[in-house]
This record gives C-alpha cells, sequence and structure tokens, in this order.
C-alpha cells in the first residue's frame, strides 16, 4: 500500500514530466576563472603508467591545458597518498604550463573520512572541481525511496564542498546508476547550489542513453553543468552479438557535438572540458616510457585537434 509521504513525493517526481525550468529554482552558473573557461584537460586514467613530469610533458606536447586526475583507489594518486601526491602533480603541470582544475574521485559521502582529506588538500591546491562516485539504485527500495537517501547524501556534500569552495560533479553513465537518466540527478540537485553540486555532463553516455531525447536532459541540467567530459561513441555488437556502446575518436560516431556546442553557448556552459580516451590507443606495453609516449601521442593529439575545431566552429 503506498503511504501518505510516498505518494506526495512520488507526485513531485512525476511533475518532472512537465516542463523542467518549471520546477527548478532560477539558478544562474557562478562566474568560472578565467582560465578555466573552455580549457581542454585531459583525463589520465589510460596514461596511468606516466610519472607526473612525463604526465604532464606529455599532455603539454599535446596541447592540452589541464590535466584531469584520478584521486581514487588504483587511481593515478591514490586516497590515502593524496596530500603528498597532488602537490606534486599540480607542480609538474606549473612546470610545464598546464594546471589541475579538475580531479576524479569515487566520494559519495561526507562523513567518511577520506573525503574531507581529499577535498582540503585539493582546496589548497588551487583544483575547482571534482568528479563524484556513483549512486546505485537498492532494488529492495523504490525508485522514490532511493532517491530520497541520495538527496541527503547529496545534501551533505554540498555543504562540505562549500566549506572548501569546491564544486561536486556528479556525471552521467550510460547504465542503471543513479543519473543514467539525467532527470533523475536534475531531481536531486536543482533546488542545491550550483556553486557546490552540480553534474560533469558527458553527452557521449547522455545520447547513448536517449539519442534523440538527450538534449531535453541537458536543458534542464545546464544550470548545474560546470565542467563536462568528452568522447564519442557507436553501437556495435560484441563476440557473443549483444548491442553494446562503443567508444570511438571524437567525429567519428553518434555525438551530434554540433548541436551540443550550440546548446552549451545558448546556456553559457563554458567550463573546464576533460577528453576521454576510450578506444585503442595503438600502445604497446613492452616498449619503454620514452617509445610508448612517442608511439600513442599522434592519437593522443588528434582527438585535442578535432574537439578545437569543433569548438572554433561552434562558439
Amino acid at each position: 500500500m503506498t503511504t501518505r509521504r510516498e505518494f506526495i513525493i512520488r507526485s513531485a517526481v512525476m511533475g518532472t514530466m512537465m516542463p523542467f525550468s518549471a520546477h527548478a529554482k532560477d539558478f544562474t552558473l557562478p562566474e568560472l576563472s578565467p582560465e578555466t573557461k573552455n580549457m581542454i584537460c585531459a583525463f589520465s586514467k589510460p596514461i596511468q603508467w606516466l610519472g607526473y613530469d612525463d604526465l604532464a610533458a606529455f599532455l603539454a606536447e599535446a596541447g592540452f591545458g589541464g590535466i584531469d586526475i584520478p584521486v581514487r583507489p588504483a587511481g593515478h594518486i591514490l586516497p590515502e597518498n593524496v596530500e603528498r601526491d597532488l602537490p606534486a602533480v599540480v607542480k609538474a603541470a606549473q612546470k610545464h604550463g598546464l594546471s589541475v582544475p579538475m580531479i576524479v574521485t569515487i566520494i559519495t559521502d561526507a562523513s567518511d573520512p577520506v573525503t574531507e582529506r581529499i577535498l582540503k588538500t585539493a582546496s589548497e591546491q588551487g583544483v575547482q572541481y571534482y568528479r563524484l562516485g556513483y549512486y546505485q539504485y537498492d532494488s529492495k527500495k523504490t525508485t522514490i525511496q532511493n532517491l530520497d537517501v541520495m538527496r541527503r547524501q547529496l545534501e551533505a556534500l554540498c555543504k562540505l564542498n562549500e566549506r572548501y569552495n569546491l564544486q561536486g560533479g556528479y556525471q552521467n553513465h550510460v547504465g542503471a546508476n543513479m543519473g543514467s537518466a539525467v532527470w533523475d540527478l536534475w531531481y536531486l540537485i536543482k533546488d542545491l547550489d550550483p556553486r557546490y553540486i552540480g553534474c560533469q555532463y558527458d553527452v557521449r553516455h547522455a545520447a547513448a542513453e536517449g539519442i534523440n531525447s538527450w538534449t531535453l536532459g541537458f536543458d534542464a541540467i545546464a544550470s548545474h553543468v560546470k565542467h563536462e567530459c568528452i568522447k564519442d561513441y557507436i553501437y556495435a555488437q560484441d563476440n557473443r552479438g549483444r548491442w553494446t556502446v562503443k567508444s570511438v575518436p571524437l567525429g567519428t560516431g553518434a555525438v551530434d557535438f554540433k548541436k551540443y556546442f550550440a546548446m552549451r553557448k545558448k546556456h553559457n556552459v563554458n567550463g573546464p572540458l576533460s577528453i576521454h580516451y576510450e578506444f585503442d590507443l595503438n600502445d604497446d606495453e613492452s616498449l619503454p616510457t620514452k617509445e610508448r609516449m612517442k608511439r600513442i601521442i599522434p592519437v593522443v593529439r588528434k582527438e585535442v585537434e578535432t574537439l578545437k575545431k569543433i569548438m572554433n566552429e561552434s562558439l
């Protein structure tokens, strides 16, 4: 039997079927630091075998402006080493003319002691944005009950982020986690201050989940988008004949970047963009580090050049 409370909450969620802007607060994006506007960063996950100085030198040569570095278990920086290693990355980046405006974490809980260690260090090092971890729906609870729990967690993180002047961005990701549909993430953060909680919007994942409807979700959540993931995809069959989403180089897949960047301009979304490399980089692990760097840099640089071309034609 549906309780009165669940009926009220469900009615509120059903209201999201109406035009999104009719319910959200009239937020406007806070001013970004001039140096981070439309900055092209590299998510360093696929090149974690590089030391910090080699990483910065490589990305500077490839044409990037910044580094988006994982601070998480098995990441480029381990959470327990954040006080030591994040300053080292920032120093290496600055040496090669780069910055570190954003990091990737698995943070979901403001009460976890590691959370505050990471955020405090990031703030001290001039990082402005971080990606949160993922919230998963508990199948033993209704969708409404799940959202109720997640809202409280995000509210607590919003307060902690305010203390350290950081924005935590939740990435919409293909699948069945919270945020995959985008509307559920919008519902949770629409009344939270976008200076401190927002969305690290991923057009690849949004389009893969709704190739014709992703624009509606972006319209809804744009007020909270201050940093983004950039990549492309196609639908392909795996070796068992199942249809999957496969990452491909920018401009060769299904993402309509012309439309996306027109929408960014419409909503004045102009934060840093993080290129993700989830396709074959032509790497060879058997080679020495310098040879590996030389081998993959044409592939890495081409993505930067493609994104710059898309942006120049759109902005």
